[in-house]
């Protein structure tokens, strides 16, 4: 397996795109494999780094069905139900407390049972 072709940020020729770039377009990589990456060098860090992919190898994002849609809506709606009170929050419930805000202020141990 050959070394990718890596790129200083801003400078990738046309004909490749990232995920997000893709997607704009309408077009997601269809199992391709990555094609290039871009680096943006920082000063204390190591770079950050973008896969690019291959715009004409790239397919057309699959239409949303009528069953991904009702299966998506539940997903979501998922993350909005608390597991202590089981009341819908109306936001997305953070991964971090793991409850809702008024159940994660009620409990001084956390949902983990840690102390904090």
């Amino acid at each position: 397996m050959g070394a990718l072709p890596v790129f200083r940020w801003r400078y990738a020729p046309d004909g490749y795109a990232t995920r997000r770039q893709l997607r704009a377009q309408g077009l997601r990589p269809g199992g391709q494999d990555v094609a290039a990456q871009l680096e943006r060098p920082r000063r204390r860090r190591g770079p950050l780094v973008a896969y690019l992919y291959r715009v004409d190898l790239a397919k057309p994002v699959r239409p949303m069905t009528p069953a991904r849609r009702v299966a998506l809506a539940k997903a979501n709606a998922a993350r909005r139900i608390c597991p202590v009170c089981r009341r819908d929050a109306g936001y997305v419930i953070p991964t971090s407390l793991g409850t809702c805000v008024p159940c994660a202020d009620a409990d001084p141990h956390g949902s983990d049972g840690s102390t904090r």
